[in-house]
């Protein structure tokens, strides 16, 4: 008997990780139906040619609530073979509301094991428990709890055990803050008004530089991997990557990953950070349990990650990608023109903004392709460009 043909629901469409999915969905599964949908009267995905059809839903920041409801009636009238949300809010929303939305086909595990890694308290007691090395933490449940600050040796950083804290109006998104001194605490204790309520840690800040593993498991075993080396950001001085290129895996991080994923019995993409120390040492940070921002760059590269992802879900066979073209890059144009106007405002020398502009300006023919913009889906590089123009007036 002949298989009927895929549906597919993507949320959070106005993400580029979102837009990275749908591309890659539709061209897996090129009779599918694919329906995207987000909160916007137009989204990014919403936008492509492989999008059948796109959807708006209540606001799940704000409505939470109204947004579950949503949810359940849509999917009494539409079959989904799977849906991918694409941020941590929808995400959680969905995987705690398991009563009002039962046997809902999402590619994550169960709502417990995301949050004992979305939570960065728990997740550092859980890798303390599997070997990894971690900063020195103290866990607060609250403000009231914290000794008086004249004895913390500076300086130290003030992590919120959730990076969004879900309320019956909305979520409160938190902020992580390297603290310089005892004026610095005291700030951000009058200004972060969510700590009073919420728990956070206090951990050792490490000197080092940053590094990332990109991952997908099926059920507590590794299936796939991937790295990238962010080579300009927004802002300038560390953000959101605007180019990237792909890089070498690092054997020593994809071990300690292995051993805290396999001990969650991790199911689904993760993107785990660590930060390396100046000996070397690498101390796990945090982990975001969804897609991530520059997703596309795998799938140029070689690393197809939502289609691997459906697959697994679907049932299929998953051939891993052992190899792949770490002479890749990938450019978001508009992020990049941002991140340019943030330089040229900056402390820099006029040499340094020459280059910064040459940089910018200089095409690259070869390996190097744009996130959004592309000849042969090029509607949602126009949604992005209207809304651009659009936050410009605003």
């Amino acid at each position: 008997m002949e298989s009927l043909p895929k549906s597919f629901l993507v949320m959070d469409a106005n993400q580029r990780s979102a837009l990275a999915v749908t591309r890659s969905l539709g061209r897996q599964y090129s009779e599918a139906s694919i329906i995207t949908a987000d909160t916007m009267p137009r989204a990014l995905a919403g936008a492509s040619k492989y999008s059948d059809k796109y959807i708006t839903y209540p606001d799940p920041s704000t409505k939470p609530q109204d947004f579950v409801h949503w949810v359940a009636e849509h999917c009494k009238d539409s079959y989904y073979d799977l849906i991918i949300p694409t941020t941590e809010i929808t995400s959680q929303c969905l995987l705690a509301a398991t009563q009002q939305l039962p046997n809902l086909p999402l590619p994550f595990a169960d709502h417990k094991t995301v949050m004992q890694l979305a939570d960065k308290s728990k997740l550092v007691q859980a890798a303390e428990a599997a070997g990894l090395p971690v900063p020195v933490s103290a866990f607060f449940e609250n403000s009231s709890q914290l000794p008086p600050i004249e004895q913390f040796a500076y300086p130290i950083v003030l992590k919120p055990s959730l990076s969004k804290i879900p309320t019956q109006s909305g979520w409160i998104t938190t902020t992580v803050r390297i603290i310089n001194n005892q004026e610095d605490l005291k700030a951000t204790l009058r200004t972060d008004t969510y700590l009073k309520q919420h728990s956070f840690m206090l951990q050792e800040f490490i000197p080092g530089h940053g590094a990332g593993l990109f991952c997908l498991f099926n059920k507590g075993k590794p299936v796939q991997f991937f790295a990238h080396t962010r080579l300009r950001e927004k802002p300038p001085q560390g953000g959101v990557s605007v180019l990237s290129q792909a890089a070498p895996i690092d054997k020593k991080l994809q071990a300690l990953t292995v051993r805290l994923l396999k001990a969650v019995n991790w199911h689904g993409a993760a993107m785990v950070e660590f930060r390396i120390a100046e000996d070397g040492t690498a101390y796990l940070m945090e982990i975001n349990t969804r897609f991530w921002g520059s997703l596309q760059l795998a799938i140029d590269s070689g690393v197809d990650f939502p289609a691997q992802l459906a697959a697994i879900h679907l049932g299929e066979k998953v051939a891993p990608t052992n190899e792949y073209n770490k002479d890749q890059r990938l450019r978001w144009l508009l992020g990049d023109l941002d991140s340019l106007y943030i330089y040229m405002k900056g402390n820099y020398s006029n040499k340094q903004k020459l280059l910064r502009i040459a940089a910018f300006l200089t095409p690259r023919f070869r390996n190097q392709r744009h996130e959004v913009n592309r000849l042969n889906d090029i509607k949602p590089f126009f949604t992005e460009l209207e809304q651009y123009i659009s936050s410009l007036k605003g």
